[in-house]
């Protein structure tokens, strides 16, 4: 094939166009958080669903966002619910994207309430409050994944 006729448009895409080109994988998860022992427990919960965790920091979440559309993103909102936030417009791009409201977005926050309650980004689907347990948050991620 001469270079000349290749097709690379989707190379120059932006992460949010690209991704509205995916499908989503409904079998993963991604779990977001600067704590890595948090990460791993959450990634333990949402293994005893079925799915398939992807782990990831908030510094490199972004990136993988845009290689991947996972179901469901689970986000560790920290101390002040705000260790994320940068990830928020990056899930509000791929959400106007797609026409869907995928992934769907679980915060783990010290507070308990509703996004709105809370104060938080209309990207938040639900909050589970911390410390996080299995009977906490395992339903939140069966009933938006689709599973419970």
């Amino acid at each position: 094939m001469c270079p000349a006729d290749r097709n690379d448009s989707k190379r120059h895409l932006t992460p949010a166009a690209r991704a509205g080109a995916m499908a989503a994988d409904f079998s993963k998860v991604l779990v977001v958080g600067k704590s890595s022992i948090n990460r791993i427990v959450v990634s333990k919960i949402v293994e005893k669903s079925g799915l398939k965790p992807i782990s990831e920091p908030p510094e490199a979440a972004e990136k993988t966002l845009a290689g991947h559309l996972p179901g469901a993103v689970i986000l560790d909102g920290g101390p002040d619910n705000r260790d994320c936030d940068r990830l928020m417009s990056a899930i509000d791009a791929l959400r106007r994207v797609s026409g869907k409201p995928l992934p769907a977005v679980i915060l783990l926050s010290t507070r308990n309430g509703t996004p709105e309650s809370l104060g938080l980004s209309s990207v938040v689907d639900a909050v589970v409050a911390k410390p996080i347990t299995p009977e906490r948050l395992q339903p939140v991620v069966d009933r938006l994944t689709g599973r419970g």
